[in-house]
């Protein structure tokens, strides 16, 4: 271990406390200021929010959509919720750069250059995602709820023959979306978190192909469980619309699958380092089981 491989810290325990409570402060303040600014412009985040609906109602014939909200101060938490959200997203780069200068100086140079990409990569995946999310699969879930409604009468016209009334009729009641703030944007920052996390499946995978906690041949052996898993996560995250559940898991298991890749790069890069180092041969690597090895020689015999 040299000067060069690993910083000085020999600061006894109370010091490393104590950057800790400075960092984490800094994070709190960041964080603040960050929720202070979205609070801003809260009006104009909610509005982004409820693009999709709006775009849902308006293309199922409602000219003039409405939102409503039933209590005095449900609109002002709905607000605070919002800046809650984006203060977070906000801050997130003083807040990693903080975590980083906190763990950075007990991690070897190769640990600092390995660690890096992966925090970088980390809210990029996530943005990937939330706007995956809130683009593509929030109008089609909101499409699919609204135009529920409009179902029976629509199976209704098939077995009558007759047109789908588009105004009120003398018999029947009409039943009407009066759609509330909170409650709809609970779908929306739902759906933009969970396809925000899903995201982060290749930058889990490659961390702990690097922690040696995983390999690619591994991988390739639960890939039928991990289908199976997929499906469940698309079952739970998304509305019982089968549209949104094959996207979120096409869209995952492509993750899945770009992660094995990875995993494999990692390990080939692993293995170019021991090679060099002399710990193993050139037709050897670190990741070959027995079994693997009885299957080589099974094959050159």
């Amino acid at each position: 271990m040299t000067k060069d491989d690993i910083d000085d810290s020999t600061a006894p325990l109370i010091e490393h406390l104590a950057e800790l409570r400075t960092r984490l402060l800094w994070s709190l303040a960041a964080f603040l200021v960050a929720m202070v600014v979205c609070f801003s412009f809260g009006s104009a985040l909610l509005d982004f929010l409820l693009i999709p609906i709006e775009k849902s109602m308006r293309n199922l014939g409602n000219a003039n959509p409405v939102m409503q909200y039933t209590a005095p101060q449900e609109y002002f938490f709905t607000l605070i919720r919002i800046s809650m959200v984006g203060g977070l997203l906000l801050s997130f780069p003083v807040i990693a750069y903080q975590m980083w200068r906190f763990v950075a100086p007990g991690l070897y140079r190769t640990e600092k250059q390995a660690f890096l990409p992966f925090l970088l990569a980390s809210p990029a995946l996530f943005l990937i995602g939330a706007s995956f999310a809130h683009f593509i699969v929030v109008p089609l879930a909101m499409e699919f709820f609204l135009g529920f409604a409009d179902l029976p009468s629509y199976f209704a016209a098939m077995f009558t023959g007759e047109e789908v009334a588009d105004s009120a009729t003398d018999t029947g009641i009409d039943i009407v979306f009066n759609g509330k703030v909170n409650e709809t944007l609970d779908i929306t920052l739902k759906m933009i978190v969970a396809f925000g996390l899903c995201f982060q499946l290749p930058v889990l995978l490659t961390l702990m192909g690097k922690a040696g906690l995983a390999s690619s041949r591994g991988l390739r052996s639960v890939r039928k469980y991990a289908v199976v898993g997929i499906l469940l996560v698309a079952a739970i995250v998304t509305p019982p619309d089968v549209t949104t559940q094959v996207m979120l898991f096409t869209v995952v298991y492509g993750l899945y699958e770009i992660s094995i890749f990875l995993v494999q790069w990692v390990e080939k890069k692993k293995d170019q380092e021991a090679r060099a180092e002399g710990i193993i041969g050139e037709d050897e690597s670190l990741f070959d089981t027995p079994d693997d090895a009885d299957e080589d020689e099974k094959t050159k015999a």
